[in-house]
């Protein structure tokens, strides 16, 4: 019986990186609109990538099934 291959959800896969522990970096929201307002401690934290829920995580393995 044939195996097929399962295919990789490009969106999420340039949205969404993965450390080499397994778990799953994505970058926060509200990093582009108003940042002249926001305290600058907060902007520099927008900058850096952020660990993933472990709810979404879970979701991930279908999205990237080769991890990526």
């Amino acid at each position: 019986m044939k195996k097929y291959k399962l295919k990789t959800h490009k969106a999420t896969a340039k949205r969404v990186k993965m450390t080499g522990a397994g778990k799953y970096m994505h970058m926060k929201a509200a990093r582009t609109k108003y940042r002249i307002k926001k305290d600058p401690n907060r902007n520099r934290s927008l900058d850096k990538m952020s660990v993933m829920a472990k709810g979404d995580a879970h979701k991930m393995k279908r999205l990237l099934p080769y991890g990526l």
